[in-house]
């Protein structure tokens, strides 16, 4: 029976570049100019650090557009508070890996409710999508990538 599996990864390689495209950015910008202002890389959050709170929203809209360059859904963010700490603004951004179990609930819902005929069944930090057709299957990726859940999802593992 075809089958497919439903993941939310981010491409890590691909984060990096667009981190060090965003600093390479800050550098050369007129209004960043002798401004202490840097995006770090931990595992898997960013840290932004910036003189002024005005500062760390552009540096998101800057993050925003260099992630949108590399390919990647800006849905994977999730922006944290603003932190205050002596003269210095932080932020940090962590990237959503995987599927949380009541969004894969959510998904799995709004697939049972269109009335698709497919199985699916939560497997760790993702789920199997399995069915008779591979129009059935085509048919549920659709209705995936319709669902505004706050988070991007890849389709792997396709078998025929």
């Amino acid at each position: 029976m075809p089958s497919f599996d439903i993941v939310s990864e981010v491409a890590m390689n691909e984060v990096q570049n667009a981190v060090e495209n965003a600093n390479r950015e800050l550098q050369t910008r007129f209004d960043f100019r002798g401004v202490d202002a840097s995006f770090e890389l931990n595992k898997e959050e960013i840290k932004m650090a910036a003189d002024a709170d005005f500062q760390l929203k552009q540096m998101i809209e800057i993050l925003r557009d260099k992630i949108v360059k590399r390919g990647m859904d800006v849905s994977c963010l999730d922006i944290g508070d603003i932190e205050h700490s002596g003269r210095r603004y932080f932020q940090v951004i962590k990237l959503k890996q995987g599927i949380e179990t009541d969004v894969a609930k959510k998904l799995i819902k709004i697939i049972k409710d269109a009335k698709i005929k497919v199985q699916t069944a939560i497997q760790g930090d993702e789920i199997r999508v399995t069915g008779k057709k591979r129009d059935d299957l085509q048919e549920a990726m659709a209705l995936v990538r319709q669902a505004e859940l706050g988070q991007a999802f890849q389709f792997t593992n396709f078998r025929d």
